[in-house]
């Protein structure tokens, strides 16, 4: 019976952070979509296709998929130097947008579940906060 009782408990309290993170997630990506059109649109465009040569795509980019951390840390901070999306190098400069770490994670997460990117994790503020300046 207890073990029942446990594996019941645990099932419930799985499904109740999954079921709470979406309405939460929802509500940061409807966030973000603000934030990126005040912010990130005019280099990065409208559909996040950026600009050949100049500004890397955000759409369907493998660089956001397998760098999450660097991704966070270029909105964050800004960055400067080469970057290879999609087989191609970009070398440009993101200077520091000025954003708060909860627009951040906002704007990451309407990137990261926008124009063919999928996210299984949510980015959190305390994700953020605790990703330093190298």
């Amino acid at each position: 019976m207890k073990t029942f009782l446990f594996s019941y408990f645990t099932i419930v309290c799985v499904l109740s952070l999954y079921v709470f993170q979406e309405p939460a997630l929802e509500a940061s990506i409807q966030r973000g979509s603000e934030i990126y059109a005040d912010f990130c649109v005019t280099c990065h465009l409208d559909q996040g296709e950026g600009v050949a040569n100049t500004f890397p795509p955000l759409a369907k980019s493998d660089y956001l998929a397998n760098n999450r951390e660097g991704s966070i840390r270029g909105v964050k901070f800004g960055q400067q130097g080469n970057l290879v999306v999609n087989g191609v190098t970009y070398n440009s400069v993101m200077a520091p947008l000025g954003l708060e770490d909860d627009e951040v994670a906002d704007v990451m997460n309407f990137i990261l579940n926008s124009w063919g990117n999928t996210s299984e994790k949510m980015v959190t503020v305390e994700e953020v906060g605790a990703i330093q300046k190298k």
